[in-house]
């Protein structure tokens, strides 16, 4: 199964992520950053499994993140 790998550290706040996807990301009040709902973090980088239903959007909006901060492993 695929994941979704998020290095929020590197977010700019953007919000293309959550404006395409919100189903999945939200943005925060405290740092104004891209959060991925649900997600395990580990040393400030999240994953989260990748539902097939959703893969062909969450590609979508890997490539649109202008920081490139969103990978589908």
């Amino acid at each position: 199964m695929a994941k979704i790998i998020h290095y929020r550290d590197k977010c700019i706040g953007c919000s293309v992520c959550f404006e395409m996807q919100p189903e999945i990301w939200r943005m925060s009040k405290k740092d104004g950053k891209a959060t991925l709902l649900r997600a395990t973090e580990k040393k400030s980088i999240y994953i989260l499994p990748l539902s097939p239903s959703i893969e062909d959007l969450t590609k979508e909006v890997a490539k649109a993140c202008p920081v490139k901060i969103i990978k589908i492993v």
